[in-house]
């Protein structure tokens, strides 16, 4: 197995619901979803606006936990894991990008991108230069957000997803805010990404969704053949 490999991660969802509290009801997102994603596979969760595709996402990369059910990252039930556990564990395992991009407007390129590594209390930032370089923005690294166009933007948002070299990154609408041309840029270098990681793409275009492995169709929160 080469290294690469070794840096992927498959995820097992096992009887996966999810419900919010609203007031005096509650609603479920999602219900009982039972599902493998393989390790390196470039996955696409498509539905309808409300269908939880979002949710899924966000309990995938432990951004929330689900109701009932259990979510196994290369068997490890992280369903199981304290709050504090679960922190170390994302931000060694998993990198997001978001529709909106995120960066902070008083910092270069360079800056934004090494956050994941000063927030971890890695002094060593040698890994920025090497996820600004993949991304094709070296020569960027010294400019803010607002010297950068959105597709350049959002290369950046990748860099700093990549800069701790996740085995799962999960992009949520991650050319939402692109011109079309702009965002099949995007989505070439997710498509680069996959393979050296697991990649998992939220979207509501079909025609990008297409140009994944698979996709994952949700509707009313249960997925559908």
């Amino acid at each position: 197995m080469s290294d690469n490999e070794k840096n992927t991660v498959d995820v097992e969802l096992k009887n996966v619901s999810k419900s919010y509290r609203i007031g005096s009801s509650e609603v479920e997102v999602l219900h009982g979803i039972n599902h493998t994603i393989k390790g390196g596979e470039f996955v696409s969760i498509m539905g309808p606006s409300g269908s939880g595709k979002t949710t899924l996402m966000n309990l995938i990369g432990m951004l929330d936990h689900p109701s009932s059910g259990s979510i196994l990252l290369d068997g490890v039930d992280i369903t199981k894991k304290s709050q504090k556990e679960l922190v170390n564990f994302r931000r060694r395992t998993a990198g997001f990008v978001f529709q909106q991009f995120h960066l902070i407007p008083s910092l270069t390129a360079y800056e934004n991108v090494a956050l994941p590594l000063v927030f971890a209390g890695d002094r060593g930032q040698d890994g920025v230069t090497e996820a600004m370089e993949r991304v094709g923005l070296s020569h960027r690294i010294g400019h803010k957000p607002n010297e950068l166009s959105g597709g350049e933007q959002q290369r950046v948002a990748v860099a700093r997803a990549l800069v701790m070299k996740p085995k799962i990154l999960l992009a949520d609408e991650p050319t939402g805010a692109l011109d079309g041309k702009t965002g099949e840029m995007i989505l070439s270098l997710l498509k680069s990404l996959a393979g050296e990681m697991t990649v998992v793409m939220v979207t509501h275009n079909s025609e990008l969704g297409a140009q994944s492995d698979r996709i994952i169709n949700l509707l009313d929160g249960k997925i559908i053949e």
